[in-house]
């Protein structure tokens, strides 16, 4: 994969300068270049280094005398943070971007021999609060996959995304990239499978229960044939005009189906991703496979689903903890061995 192009256009959520910084310009581009050849960043990725590394530049620049990359002490580092949230009322989050921006960056550096240390190895990173996600009851869940779908193509289209969504967990993204000869429909009624592309290029491979192999099959007999063009791709979902749907459209076909099912909730697709993974935990699923499921790095970033199993496991302690379960009641007359 080649490095993101440089550009002048900047994501909202950092804001950097409009004109790109010339101080290091050559060890910026090798870097994101290296990130991008060898280390396999997504596109995105390659786009927010790009940005908070042209951002520090540019700070440095306006701060007045260009120090040598080799003088840059940690302290030079937490004073562009501080500026970039005050002036910027830059979130946690966006920090932390930024921070491992840096890191990458001068380990970089370090590598290649320019600096003799690396001034982001005391750096910590920012606490970010880790919110508890939204999920749907499984009850909504079979309200919005029981909605009125048309025997149409669209309405055939809408009903397989529905489906798929619920039954892998799939990232919006990865719905909208997933390609007809990477779905293998299993004999009898063992259901399906779909080999995806997730973050970072990884590639995994996900099941799909029968009720989405159902309408998945449905939308490719007989709904996808009727919206393919000569120019279409091998995307699985397709718009009226026979490209690929994008994931806004994707966005707004979730939203459109759960008002017409009645749901009040703001329902999108990472909500059923969450419900997917919630409702799984909640049946007894091991939390390493959710993981898997997912096409999460980490376990930690799985384990944030264990606090809606709270139910769950109040009942299971009720059940067998010895002090937990209600004492029986004596009949008059009798005493409680």
């Amino acid at each position: 994969m080649s490095a993101i192009p440089r550009c002048s256009l900047h994501s909202t959520l950092l804001r950097p300068v409009v004109r790109p910084p010339m101080i290091w310009e050559s060890e910026i581009e090798e870097c994101l270049g290296w990130l991008a050849t060898e280390k396999d960043h997504a596109p995105n990725s390659q786009f927010l280094n790009r940005v908070a590394l042209e951002a520090f530049a540019a700070w440095i620049e306006r701060e007045g005398e260009v120090p040598a990359l080799a003088a840059i002490e940690t302290a030079r580092l937490d004073a562009f943070l501080r500026a970039q949230r005050s002036e910027r009322d830059l979130a946690p989050a966006s920090l932390k971007i930024i921070v491992v921006a840096l890191r990458h960056f001068f380990r970089r550096l370090r590598a290649n021999g320019k600096i003799a240390h690396d001034p982001t190895a005391r750096l910590e990173l920012p606490k970010i609060d880790r919110f508890l996600p939204e999920t749907l009851s499984e009850e909504d869940v079979d309200r919005l996959l029981k909605a009125d779908f048309p025997e149409t193509a669209l309405g055939r289209r809408d009903r397989a995304i529905l489906e798929v969504f619920y039954a892998s967990g799939l990232r919006l993204s990865e719905l909208a990239g997933a390609r007809i000869e990477a779905y293998v429909k299993e004999e009898g009624d063992a259901g399906g499978l779909l080999r995806v592309v997730g973050k970072g290029n990884k590639e995994r491979i996900v099941p799909l229960g029968r009720k989405a192999v159902e309408a998945l099959d449905d939308w490719l007999g007989a709904g996808r044939p009727a919206l393919a063009k000569a120019r279409s791709g091998g995307e699985i979902f397709l718009g009226r005009d026979g490209n690929r749907l994008t994931p806004a459209r994707i966005q707004q076909i979730v939203k459109e189906i759960a008002r017409r099912s009645g749901i009040e909730k703001n329902v999108y697709p990472h909500l059923l991703r969450h419900s997917f993974a919630t409702h799984l935990l909640s049946h007894g699923a091991d939390l390493r496979v959710i993981q898997e499921l997912l096409g999460h790095a980490s376990l930690a970033t799985t384990q944030i689903y264990t606090h809606v199993d709270a139910s769950r496991l109040r009942d299971i302690h009720r059940r067998f903890h010895p002090r937990a379960r209600a004492m029986p009641v004596a009949s008059a007359g009798t005493a409680i061995p």
